[in-house]
């Protein structure tokens, strides 16, 4: 029996060096990924999608390696192996929600300082020139008619990109609603649409009306923007149709 409590004393001794090493990993890999990626919108990306959820899992590697330890060194006996598990894991869940907590509704602040610097860093052509971001009524004659049609009701909003010399142009997608915003109430960027309702469709004569509803999910404070949705073109009509409906 003591032969076999010191193997499985032995087994959560390295299990503290296999949880500090997938840490590790973890993070090497988001760096290694940070420091190679030199196209900004492939950076942007990388950030926007895997950054703070590559951050949470290190996070429970790190504190799996450190449970391992904790129960390891206070299992000296059969009895205190479930006083060790109980006691590495209620500190392990609290530091858990501190840090989940951190990574929720502080980080992002960081992350979207970091993400607009990266959208509006100005591209560079393959003629090595910088090029010229557009604004909102010149990029749409590089759009198509999907395009526009997606700006328009606000899911997908395009950034376009010209070198003034030699005509080359960079199209880049971005979700609509993909950021919080800065909660009124709390400060952090917490406000997330939740809900989108068209009120009014567009048509080749009016502008049609959108109404997004907003939740902190923090405060839980709610709110409501209104949204005019550009008028239909004739040949974009079937296409901002189809978006509509969606």
């Amino acid at each position: 029996m003591e032969s076999f409590l010191s193997i499985f004393r032995e087994i959560l001794f390295y299990g503290t060096f296999v949880g500090i090493a997938v840490g590790i990993a973890i993070l090497l890999y988001l760096l290694f990924t940070l420091a190679t990626t030199k196209n900004y919108k492939a950076k942007y990306d990388f950030i926007n999608r895997n950054e703070k959820k590559l951050l949470w899992y290190s996070s429970i590697a790190f504190l799996a390696g450190g449970a391992s330890y904790v129960t390891s060194i206070l299992a000296t006996e059969w009895m205190f192996v479930f006083v060790g598990l109980f006691v590495s894991v209620m500190f392990g869940m609290i530091i858990g929600v501190v840090i989940y907590n951190y990574l929720e509704y502080y980080y992002p602040t960081f992350i979207e300082e970091r993400l607009h610097k990266l959208r509006y860093k100005p591209r560079v052509s393959k003629a090595g020139n910088e090029m010229k971001l557009l604004s909102e009524d010149e990029e749409d004659v590089h759009l198509d008619e999907g395009q526009q049609a997606e700006e328009n009701i606000f899911s997908v909003d395009y950034d376009v990109w010209i070198d003034s010399t030699t005509g080359e142009t960079k199209i880049e997608k971005y979700k609509g609603h993909l950021h919080a915003e800065k909660s009124p109430t709390c400060g952090y960027y917490t406000l997330r649409v939740v809900r989108e309702e068209i009120i009014e469709s567009p048509t080749e004569e009016k502008e049609g009306t959108l109404v997004k509803h907003y939740e902190c999910s923090y405060t839980k404070y709610k709110t409501q923007k209104v949204f005019n949705i550009a008028k239909l073109k004739k040949n974009q009509k079937e296409a901002g149709k189809s978006l509509v409906s969606i």
